[in-house]
């Protein structure tokens, strides 16, 4: 067991330690770039999501809100608020400047591979799509590339589907325990009863979940946090001076001043947002859209609201308090923000945030699961294989949430994140033509005054697309 812990330490420190961070940053940059700032030039069209009648007429689909919302609740988790805590923490006020400079640029990389995801999607047997990097890896770069799919996918079922759902059922019967005094125990059979019943509905029935669960724990969380700048607005320019003045090293709150503040910055932001990693991709596909940079245009949205809106909103809570102290040994993580909250608004605000968490993490093991489930179609098809998975899922939420000290095992999962996401890197840097060719048949469409784009295939028949997937039915 040591040996293989320290091999997945060396994985870990050669990925997350020095080169992925680089790696993921220059390439948000350059896609920034290289688009002419597509993130910002199409902000106004990601909030037609919202809006009535903006989406195609598609009964029996999943629709591209319902995928925003799978992916948003599957972002939205412990690194919104026990991340944010750990990086201020430790990286000072001014890693929320950087954290929101990771988001913006991580955002067109985000409409990168979820634009890649709805163009090299397949229509699955039961009427609804599936796609993803293992797809756009299969179709986009060819066969000869299958063994780079396959490392994908061994690594998105290692991370996501086995140990981050322990780890998130770890988070949740923690968190019961300590604020509700309920027993590890029965938040375990409960949490896995709950996955159980929602996993084996498939994606249209995870779809339903998170379309009814995330705008609840995401308005109420957000809600509290603009009611606590409210009481505190004449604080807020302070705050946001700290904030830039940390960031640039003008007013050091920790050691290692602006580099740590950069450093912690850009990893929390990255572990939240995921932009980039190749996750997100998988639900992005799932949806019945008009045009493959639709949903691009969506996925970037999620990025924004999962860290400008729901890290921020940790960072205030925190930032506008008196528990956090720069460069203070004492509390930190969960632990900081849940005492924050209770020093603005009250005792009772420690058990919303519980709440808060099992909602977040709840939504996050669906979304895992989902992940799992589409790696595993580049192995096989299989329904037996499939009901093991869930059955092994489930199984591993009730031992993460009932045994505190067996998420121990998992020492895996963030180096496995880091192979997934140089796998994914590498991808769509060999894709970025293609990607690049289908962003600018949109924009054509736009300045042609058409103004609903719709993927037409034939135009890209060089590209092996599944043309049932883009039929207009």
């Amino acid at each position: 067991m040591s040996l293989l812990e320290s091999l997945f330490t060396a994985i870990g420190d050669g990925t997350w330690g020095w080169s992925l961070i680089p790696f993921l940053v220059v390439l948000g940059v350059f896609f920034t770039l290289a688009s002419g700032f597509v993130q910002f030039r199409f902000f106004g069209r990601m909030f037609q999501v919202m809006m009535p009648g903006t989406q195609p007429p598609g009964e029996g689909h999943i629709s591209s809100l319902q995928a925003l919302l799978v992916s948003v609740g599957g972002r939205v988790g412990g690194g919104n608020i026990a991340g944010v805590a750990v990086a201020i923490t430790l990286g000072g006020p001014g890693a929320v400047f950087w954290m929101w400079a990771i988001a913006l640029v991580g955002m067109a990389t985000s409409l990168f591979e979820c634009s890649l995801a709805q163009v090299f999607k397949r229509s699955d047997e039961d009427g609804t799509y599936r796609g993803g990097p293992a797809q756009y890896i299969l179709h986009g770069l060819g066969r000869q590339f299958n063994w780079l799919a396959v490392i994908y996918a061994i690594s998105l079922i290692a991370a996501f589907g086995l140990g981050f759902n322990a780890f998130q059922g770890n988070t949740v019967a923690g968190a019961m325990q300590d604020s509700l005094g309920i027993d590890r125990l029965w938040s375990g059979i409960g949490l896995a009863v709950l996955t159980g019943l929602v996993v084996y509905g498939g994606i249209k029935r995870i779809a339903q979940v998170a379309e009814f669960v995330v705008p609840i724990m995401a308005v109420g969380y957000i809600g509290l946090a603009l009611l606590i700048v409210v009481i505190n607005i004449a604080e807020v320019p302070a705050v946001l001076s700290l904030i830039v003045k940390n960031a640039f090293g003008l007013e050091e709150a920790v050691g290692g001043g602006m580099g740590a503040a950069i450093a912690q910055g850009l990893r929390r932001g990255l572990f939240s947002n995921e932009a980039g990693l190749g996750s997100a991709p998988n639900v992005a596909a799932v949806a019945y859209v008009r045009h493959p940079v639709s949903q691009g245009i969506v996925q970037s949205l999620s990025v924004f609201i999962d860290t400008i809106i729901i890290c921020s909103c940790t960072a205030f809570v925190i930032l506008l308090g008196d528990i956090y102290v720069a460069g203070a040994e004492g509390v930190d993580g969960v632990v900081l923000t849940q005492q924050s909250l209770v020093s603005h608004v009250g005792e009772w605000s420690q058990y919303f945030l519980t709440i808060a968490i099992l909602l977040f993490a709840f939504s996050s093991i669906i979304y895992n699961y989902y992940l799992g489930e589409n790696a595993l179609t580049v192995f096989t098809e299989s329904h037996i294989a499939r009901h093991v998975l869930r059955l092994l899922i489930v199984g591993l939420v009730f031992l993460g949430s009932s045994a505190p000290g067996a998420t121990a095992v998992f020492f895996f999962s963030d180096p496995m994140m880091g192979i997934l996401a140089l796998v994914n890197l590498l991808a769509i840097i060999m894709l970025f033509p293609v990607g690049l060719r289908v962003l600018n048949d949109y924009r054509d469409q736009l300045k042609a005054g058409k103004e609903h784009p719709e993927f037409d295939p034939a135009k890209f028949s060089d590209l092996d697309i599944d043309v049932t997937a883009w039929s207009n039915d």
